[in-house]
């Protein structure tokens, strides 16, 4: 039951990805060139494909030989790449609650002006800054040697895990905790600036005000959802993190901790949910490929309903 319970989660996580991922490359190959937020999103896909995909064999390898685990090497990897499709793409949906902020907000303020006209660059630069976020903590791991945990120590010699390595081990959970403030307080300060636009927008409004000024405030408050949402996800997997990083440091040989490390799924699940509705043309053509399968599956239906009335 767990098993098909991992699969069944990670397939419905993997396929909305594919399906955004999909849909920008068709894009790219057709247009033969790709806008700079495309190009967020089919790396955001990607970086959540993957994301899901080593969830899925940490949570197999855990079910069905737990044993591995007691391997040094292999807990570091397995910690290595999680962090690092997990930190990107949370990176790269902040760059998007970015995006929304000065493609949609409306300020004066010379200093968000001249973030406007320049807002390729800035997203660069707060990309730059994550990896950079991303190779200071591995460095700082690294240095208090502290990679795979307590996990990795066999049940017999669970003894030998000292008080000195608890802290580190502690201080590594506080380390990783804090690489989410930033993203999170970003995305936050963008929701924030978006609301204060709407205001500013609403109170700019008239009994005769045109068509434009009203499309202006649903735009802002279609990016507020989306923000909202994205907020809302984002609080829900930093609370599953620490949760399964707690569980798995406190009681590393319990295996229903097994079933925690499935709800590192909800967000990238979630989120390219939003994402498709969100976005018009990935809705249009998640709506024609839904058609497609209908049609496909009524056929299927009328051919098999006619081989049983030829039997």
């Amino acid at each position: 039951m767990y098993m098909i319970l991992v699969i069944a989660v990670c397939i419905t996580g993997i396929l909305g990805n594919v399906f955004i991922g999909l849909v920008n490359c068709s894009d790219w190959v057709k247009n033969q060139k790709i806008t700079f937020i495309n190009f967020i999103l089919l790396c955001l896909a990607a970086s959540r494909v993957s994301s899901v995909m080593v969830v899925f064999i940490d949570a197999t390898i855990l079910e069905l030989a737990p044993h591995f685990y007691h391997s040094y090497t292999l807990a570091k990897c397995s910690d290595i790449f999680w962090v690092i499709t997990d930190q990107l793409s949370t990176w790269l949906a902040t760059c998007l609650s970015i995006f929304y902020l000065f493609k949609i907000a409306h300020f004066s303020h010379p200093l968000f002006l001249w973030l406007k006209w320049r807002l390729r660059g800035v997203l660069i630069v707060f990309l730059v800054f994550s990896l950079f976020l991303l190779i200071f903590y591995f460095l700082l791991v690294e240095i208090l040697s502290i990679w795979g945990d307590i996990y990795v120590i066999p049940k017999s010699n669970l003894a030998l895990f000292s008080d000195t390595s608890k802290t580190f081990g502690f201080q590594k959970i506080i380390v990783f905790d804090m690489m989410y403030l930033v993203p999170f307080l970003v995305s936050l300060a963008s929701l924030l600036l978006l609301f204060f636009s709407l205001v500013k927008c609403s109170r700019n409004l008239v009994p005769t005000s045109t068509t434009s000024e009203d499309s202006r405030t649903k735009i802002h408050k279609k990016a507020m959802k989306m923000l909202v949402f994205f907020l809302v996800l984002f609080i829900i997997h930093i609370f599953c993190i620490l949760v399964a990083r707690w569980l798995s440091f406190l009681f590393p040989l319990n295996r229903s901790i097994s079933f925690v490390f499935l709800t590192l799924n909800i967000f990238p699940l979630t989120h390219s949910c939003i994402l498709i509705l969100g976005n018009s043309k990935l809705r249009q053509r998640a709506m024609s490929v839904l058609q497609h399968l209908k049609r496909q599956l009524q056929e299927l239906i009328i051919f098999l309903h006619r081989v049983s009335c030829l039997h």
